[in-house]
């Protein structure tokens, strides 16, 4: 009898994922066909399940071109090898990896330079081909397979997204002086791992600017300097106050009008700010605000497989403090949806198949 692979399946965007037992074929060529030991729950599975990211004003991203249901989502995959295509190499049977899934085109210049996230014509896993909510994933090559040691899956899982967004954003920027600040609006899940990387990467505890205080613990326990509330009506002139001018860079890992608003203007002169977030919203901006306080705003999108490699290399040293998960099991993915999508889970959920 042909094996089978249970999954949950976008069947209808905004309706709940659709429980089903799809036939199974073996790995091709240079495909990896592993068996998902955990997968993360992602902000962005829930705009790819709704089927767009409301922007503001009445006007909203179409997500679900690009999510042609029926499809399997989950982009944050660690598990095992269980089988390999007949021109495979780099992976082996046994071998418990975490998932790059950013996948691109594999021809243009943005792939040939390492750089496939940025890919015009991806195949991301879990958004253009199935992904991890189900208890098999085929990989296309071992390329994006990176070994994870004595990581826990259900921890090495959120690196793939997550953690790998929070590095790169937190790569793009400059390094603190002595007395420069560096701000972290935003403390759920990737923000979360946005503040444990500023140690190691910048040197310094961030300020985290969280709108619920019953996070603002997770983000002390994460490393932050203070916390504080943005949608206070002192916040903004408070933290320029106690800045002396403002920070030297924000990293906005929510992705409203008001948390970019807040971000640019807690910037000092020459100051950067990293807009990360997709929550969505629209803010005004004054042109002339960016050459007067030499402003520079950069986008950050995930990162790139050695991104994932340095990222997981950290981890396994023990450099990288983990993230706080709630494993549940994979028939409540639409619990963790509902409740991601309305703000109800603390740190990362990632199930476990």
């Amino acid at each position: 009898m042909q094996r089978t692979c249970r999954c949950f399946r976008v069947v209808t965007h905004g309706e709940p994922l659709v429980e089903e037992r799809l036939p199974m074929r073996e790995p091709e060529g240079d495909e990896v066909l592993l068996r998902v030991r955990a997968a993360g729950v992602c902000h962005s599975d829930v705009f790819l399940h709704e089927g767009f990211i409301d922007t503001g004003a009445g006007r909203k991203i179409d997500m679900a071109r690009g999510v042609a249901a029926p499809r399997v989502l989950g982009h944050e995959i660690a598990g095992t090898v269980e089988a390999t295509g007949s021109t495979s190499t780099g992976a082996a049977i046994g071998d418990v990896v975490v998932v790059y899934p950013w996948i691109g085109c594999g021809e243009c210049a943005f792939c040939a330079s390492g750089r496939e996230n940025l890919c015009s014509a991806p195949r991301n896993l879990g958004v253009h081909a199935d992904g991890g909510f189900a208890e098999y994933v085929m990989v296309p090559h071992a390329r994006y397979l990176v070994p994870i040691g004595d990581l826990a899956p259900e921890q090495a899982a959120t690196y793939a997204c997550s953690g790998l967004t929070a590095y790169a954003a937190l790569g793009k920027v400059p390094r603190p002086g002595a007395n420069e600040k560096v701000l972290v609006i935003g403390a759920g899940g990737v923000g979360l791992s946005g503040v444990r990387f500023a140690r190691r990467l910048l040197g310094t505890a961030p300020i985290v600017a969280e709108i619920d205080r019953a996070k603002w613990p997770l983000a002390k326990e994460a490393g932050a300097s203070d916390t504080i509330d943005p949608s206070a009506g002192d916040a903004l002139r408070t933290l320029l106050k106690s800045t002396g001018g403002g920070v030297i860079a924000a990293v906005d890992f929510v992705g409203t009008g008001e948390s970019f608003a807040f971000g640019l203007g807690a910037l000092r002169k020459g100051g950067t700010l990293i807009s990360v977030g997709m929550i969505g919203g629209s803010t005004a901006l004054t042109p002339a605000l960016l050459p007067l306080k030499v402003a520079t705003v950069i986008g950050s999108y995930v990162g790139t497989c050695d991104e994932l490699r340095e990222l997981i290399a950290l981890a396994r040293e023990g450099a990288v403090p983990p993230l706080p998960v709630t494993t549940m099991p994979l028939e409540s993915v639409n619990d963790a949806l509902e409740r991601l999508s309305a703000g109800r889970m603390p740190g990362r959920a990632v199930l476990l198949p």
